[in-house]
């Protein structure tokens, strides 16, 4: 069982959102490109990263929140 509680959110408001509702707490966040419906994200990048986060995960303290933001998709991201 997780020693941590893991939110997943859209983008800026509801990153913010979330941390807003966990303060005082000790927050891990983690952005990632949007996944698709098979559960892929277009960043590479992002694919190589999360199990290796997932992995530093295991040794979070009790208590703590991981936010997992997809921060959109990659024709929008590529405008900015």
């Amino acid at each position: 069982m997780a020693r941590y509680e893991e939110v997943s959110v859209y983008g800026y408001e509801e990153f913010m959102q979330a941390v807003e509702q966990h303060s005082g707490k000790t927050i891990f966040a983690y952005f990632s490109g949007s996944k698709d419906a098979e559960g892929k994200s277009w960043c590479p990048d992002c694919v190589q990263a999360e199990p290796v986060v997932r992995e530093g995960l295991k040794h979070v303290g009790e208590g703590c929140v991981f936010i997992y933001c997809q921060v959109g998709e990659k024709p929008y991201l590529k405008n900015w």
